[in-house]
């Protein structure tokens, strides 16, 4: 048990099961001394959730496709903690037939729905941290990112798209909440087998490959996204602002 975190609240949007990326960052942060408080969308990933913390009243329900979801969500987080310390965003989703074949095959409200909840709902809790003066300062909001944004990765397609606007937003919000004391990153984490991954087409091929691909033929694992978060999230790194910082073993270099 470490101390980074100590007598820090953090919230963390997007555990979906205990291969998220999300739940190794929350590991690491709690094992950093950190308080986390968790959303979830619907019931049944509450149910997944609950099963993971042992703690319900940790978990908010939030729909962050929904403005007034979040709204609720955030000023009930208000009325409860007062002030936080950060926020990880794990969020993002296209519909499956946006991931196939061609990018020519993306369809309008396909695309709308991918931009919407993986790039805009960064957007939305920028938005809501400061309307309702949630945040300390200094504090920390991370994302995760994958270089799927910079790179035509295979059966990414509109989700590639949507991770570039979410980078574009990190800068936008580093920006602009930086006189608030708060600093906006990413994380470009390397190809791990969640949830999200194995609804790409070919994603074994594509970890595979990605696996062969790292320095030392050897996957990245959710904890060391999660120990990158975590650093993030201390007050190691007040100097790092709207940066996009890749952990993926070296993959991104080649």
């Amino acid at each position: 048990m470490g101390d980074l975190l100590a007598n820090k609240t953090i919230l963390v949007m997007g555990v979906a099961n205990r291969r998220s990326i999300a739940w190794g960052c929350a590991q690491v942060m709690q094992e950093q001394g950190a308080k986390l408080i968790y959303t979830y969308q619907n019931e049944r990933l509450k149910k997944s959730l609950l099963k993971l913390t042992g703690d319900e009243d940790a978990l908010l329900e939030c729909d962050v496709s929904s403005d007034e979801s979040i709204a609720k969500t955030f000023e009930e987080l208000k009325k409860r903690y007062g002030k936080l310390d950060g926020i990880v965003h794990a969020i993002a989703y296209a519909p499956k037939e946006e991931l196939d074949g061609e990018i020519t095959n993306a369809t309008r409200e396909g695309f709308k729905t991918a931009m919407d909840i993986s790039a805009y709902s960064l957007l939305a809790v920028g938005k809501e941290v400061t309307r309702l003066e949630l945040l300390n300062d200094p504090a920390s909001l991370v994302t995760l990112t994958y270089m799927g944004s910079t790179r035509a990765i295979p059966s990414y397609n509109t989700m590639g798209i949507a991770k570039a606007a979410l980078e574009s937003t990190v800068r936008y919000l580093a920006r602009d909440l930086g006189k608030f004391g708060i600093r906006v990153n990413a994380i470009s984490a390397g190809a791990i087998k969640t949830l999200a991954v194995t609804g790409i087409k070919g994603h074994s091929d594509l970890l595979e490959i990605s696996k062969e691909r790292t320095v030392d033929q050897k996957a990245v694992t959710i904890r060391e996204v999660g120990g990158m978060c975590a650093f993030l999230m201390s007050d190691l790194a007040t100097g790092v602002i709207g940066d996009v910082i890749y952990v993926d073993k070296g993959v991104h270099l080649i």
